[in-house]
């Protein structure tokens, strides 16, 4: 399992911090945490089996957040992420982060986005990774914020930077309040992805589609329960960023029994299989694949589809998606 080929799509950067990572730096930059000891770290980061929600899960960012406020934590930290993943084969990952989240210590989002992708592009030159950012735009900011993120991150649009994103806490209906803000970043060329129907209804995903334009929904678990968000899912080929250990913990989800994922492939909906947050969540993505596997008896040519799909899914350039195409 670990040697396979695979491709992530939907893994946060905050969510994914190496608990010794978060000691190494908070020694180096002087940052007082609760602790300095690595086991205890990871009972901080780390989610509990008793999470209730996914406002619950969402508080486990706070400490990683803490230690990002420097160039050189955050390349640091974004090299570290393709690092692991490549230990695992993994050949493509697209690493989330809301840079607004770290300007605490005066770094422009600028400079934040640049520490970002100075990581990702050391780890290329040494492993066989590569990698690209989206940005997100946190769903309890303000329009004003999210258009300070695609402003930003303007110029690094096909230069490390391929897509724009919502994320954090989900409301019905949010897609309304940040239209303006997914319309300029589809001017400037952003590619769209939005989380959505994760904490709340199908509905979400419907207007993210067809207000925002998505081409790719983070979670969209909910759709099972609404035939109107399925059926423009599937219509629309929309590919599912689809996180199944993080959507048992957030109790998007209530048992693997009932995780759709298979059900969703069978009958012809694009899903992609991720981690979302390494660390918070206590999960890599074999043991995610190997879990799905075992579930749902996912078998070698399945598994093949599900990787094309996603080399499919990606917004990467055409070579890089031919290269990907290679593995398999």
């Amino acid at each position: 399992m670990r040697r396979l080929p695979k491709i992530e799509l939907h893994c946060h950067l905050d969510g994914s911090v190496r608990p010794q990572t978060i000691i190494d730096i908070a020694k180096r930059e002087n940052i007082e945490i609760p602790s300095y000891k690595e086991n205890e770290i990871k009972e901080l980061v780390m989610i509990k089996k008793d999470c209730a929600s996914l406002n619950e899960y969402l508080e486990k960012f706070d400490l990683p957040n803490k230690v990002m406020q420097s160039k050189v934590s955050l390349k640091q930290i974004a090299f570290e992420l393709l690092e692991d993943a490549q230990r695992e084969n993994v050949k493509y990952i697209e690493v989330r982060f809301a840079p607004l989240l770290h300007t605490n210590k005066g770094l422009s989002v600028e400079e934040i986005i640049q520490s970002v992708i100075d990581g990702i592009k050391e780890a290329q030159n040494i492993y066989d990774i590569k990698g690209n950012v989206i940005l997100s735009c946190l769903r309890t900011m303000s329009v004003e914020d999210g258009l300070k993120v695609v402003e930003a991150g303007k110029r690094f649009i096909n230069k490390g930077v391929v897509a724009i994103d919502l994320a954090g806490c989900e409301e019905e209906r949010f897609c309304n309040k940040f239209k303006p803000v997914i319309d300029k970043a589809r001017e400037y060329g952003y590619n769209v992805t939005i989380h959505a129907g994760e904490a709340a209804s199908g509905q979400n995903v419907i207007d993210a589609i067809n207000l925002l334009g998505a081409k790719r929904i983070g979670h969209g678990v909910r759709i099972k329960d609404m035939k109107e968000a399925y059926d423009l899912v599937k219509s629309n080929k929309v590919y599912l960023e689809m996180c199944p250990t993080s959507n048992i913990q957030t109790k998007a989800i209530d048992d693997f029994n009932n995780y759709p994922l298979y059900d969703f492939y069978k009958d012809g909906i694009y899903v992609t299989l991720n981690t979302d947050n390494r660390t918070v969540s206590n999960i890599d993505l074999t043991n995610e694949i190997d879990l799905i596997f075992k579930k749902f008896n996912i078998n070698k040519i399945e598994y093949k589809n599900i990787y094309l799909n996603t080399v499919e899914a990606t917004f990467s350039d055409e070579e890089t998606k031919n290269w990907l195409k290679s593995f398999i």
